[in-house]
């Protein structure tokens, strides 16, 4: 690459020879300034000059890349700020997890590093460059990309450890015994990070997340022989069809119907549902309807009788959500999930796993967005320091930092139980436990997002730009207090689940 003196470069300060100064490198920004979205004007003030400050004012560090055939030459200037190599962990204070730092660690050892590095390059090549121009067009993900993850095995990964993963290849080269919750939870983490949660991350077959558990853990041989390779593989999609217009936390409000033909062979399912993620485009609906004998889960293929529409939400049409409508739909009994009429503790035996999955990929997003508002108040210039010299903004970050830790750590303590009990106890003794947790997540990410907002100003009120992930998080953060049972909810279920096991002989 040419070498050019700062003198040279100056020589080329009109709008007709228009060249600049960006962390060393020169560009010819001749015939790119008329294209400029932020018009000539503002690159005519920096022609022929070292423009690195006033780069990083409006610009994020991705642009360069976007730009590299705009560089025709380098000073003897070294860069500052040199592009992040692919797939490696940043250096930001609490961008990563301790553990992710080599700090000492209880919980993680080498072979999570090993399978973070590997999952953080998967979705850096495959995940992260269709991320956000799918979310705002409300793209599903491409079948590619799906049989890319069933390729490597993640959609497996994602189900956590089990009988599932046996023979399996795992990125990092992790093996299938060895395989954990943490392993499991680095999967979540590494996923919202690229894709951003609820955001083009939901369309990534989080309805496999919520929907095979259950075919997994209470479905008969022949169900989970026909429907879990198809699903692990990314050929065929399942969802968790529960919520209803007229239920969503109150499952026992359900009011989907399910009557048995005379014959006892089958049952009739006549209702609707609502909210169900990947719902437009599965195969296959775990859906919870009611009976004579109370609540069962039934496994429904798509076939006639059932329409999906989608449904516009807060978050992205790349989660297919959708209103699900049952019309006479006849489904063999063998397609009970569980027993009949003992639905109920099927679904609550999947909230659990869903709920921690949900506070897994919340951490690691509000982290991001921590990351984020670190990096633009030590570049962001005002009142002529940077924001990060300003006492209310450490205030802000600090706040931030605090409860996301703190959510962390409760996080990764009731991740190690897990490892620790199996399906059944995990469901007597975590359920209380994960409640809470999840309600205390979701109220760390409205800090970090309100926190977020007030830092970045106007720019986190801005769909494109500097800003655009701190827009997109103030904006579906909230799904998190809703999605997987209310906060209200969870803190009832909480107390609820602490006053079985309360002593009898406790007294002031």
């Amino acid at each position: 690459m040419q070498e050019f003196t700062v003198a040279e470069v100056a020589k080329h300060n009109v709008p007709k020879d228009l060249w600049c100064i960006i962390d060393g490198n020169v560009y010819n920004l001749t015939d790119f300034a008329d294209a400029h979205p932020g018009s000539a004007v503002v690159l005519h003030k920096i022609a022929g000059k070292d423009a690195t400050s006033e780069f990083y004012s409006f610009h994020r560090q991705e642009v360069l890349k976007k730009y590299a055939r705009l560089v025709i030459g380098k000073t003897a200037v070294l860069q500052k700020y040199p592009l992040p190599p692919p797939a490696s962990f940043s250096k930001v204070p609490y961008a990563e997890t301790l553990a992710t730092l080599t700090k000492p660690s209880p919980f993680y050892n080498q072979s999570h590093l090993a399978f973070k590095r590997a999952i953080r390059a998967f979705c850096e090549e495959n995940i992260a460059p269709d991320a956000e121009s799918f979310a705002k067009l409300g793209k599903i993900p491409t079948r590619e990309t799906l049989l890319a993850m069933g390729e490597t095995n993640i959609h497996a990964c994602r189900l956590g450890p089990g009988p599932h993963l046996k023979g399996r290849t795992l990125l990092g080269g992790v093996l299938p015994e060895d395989f954990d919750y943490f392993h499991e939870a680095i999967a979540h983490e590494e996923i919202a990070r690229a894709a951003g949660i609820y955001c083009y991350a939901e369309g990534l077959a989080s309805g496999m997340m919520i929907g095979a558990p259950p075919v997994l853990k209470f479905g008969p041989a022949w169900m989970k022989e026909k429907v879990i390779p198809s699903i692990l593989s990314g050929e065929k999609m399942i969802c968790l069809a529960i919520s209803e217009p007229g239920a969503g936390s109150d499952v026992a409000g359900i009011s989907c119907e399910a009557i048995k033909t005379p014959d006892g062979k089958h049952f009739i399912v006549n209702g609707t549902k609502k909210w169900i993620t990947n719902g437009t485009f599965s195969h296959y609906f775990t859906t919870a309807v009611k009976g004579t004998a109370g609540i069962s889960m039934l496994l429904i293929e798509r076939s006639d009788g059932v329409e999906t529409e989608a449904i516009k939400t807060s978050g992205t049409g790349s989660a297919g959500t959708a209103y699900v409508t049952f019309t006479n739909v006849k489904v063999p009994v063998e397609n009970l999930i569980g027993k009949e009429g003992q639905g109920f503790a099927v679904i609550m035996a999947n909230f659990n796993h869903e709920r921690w999955g949900m506070v897994a990929s919340a951490c690691s997003a509000a982290r991001f967005i921590v990351e984020e508002c670190f990096k633009w108040a030590t570049q962001r210039k005002v009142f002529g320091k940077s924001l990060v010299e300003q006492p209310v903004i450490r205030y802000k970050l600090g706040q931030m930092i605090a409860d996301l830790e703190a959510v962390q750590s409760w996080y990764e303590a009731i991740t190690y139980q897990m490892t620790k009990l199996d399906y059944k106890q995990q469901t007597q003794q975590l359920a209380g436990p994960i409640a809470l947790l999840k309600y205390r997540c979701t109220r760390m990410t409205h800090l970090v997002s309100d926190n977020a907002v007030q830092i970045f100003g106007g720019r986190a009120i801005t769909a494109t730009g500097m800003g655009r992930h701190i827009e997109q998080f103030q904006r579906t953060n909230k799904f998190g207090a809703i999605l997987g049972g209310a906060e209200e909810v969870l803190l009832d279920l909480g107390v609820r689940q602490s006053m079985k096991v309360y002593p009898k002989d406790a007294r002031l």
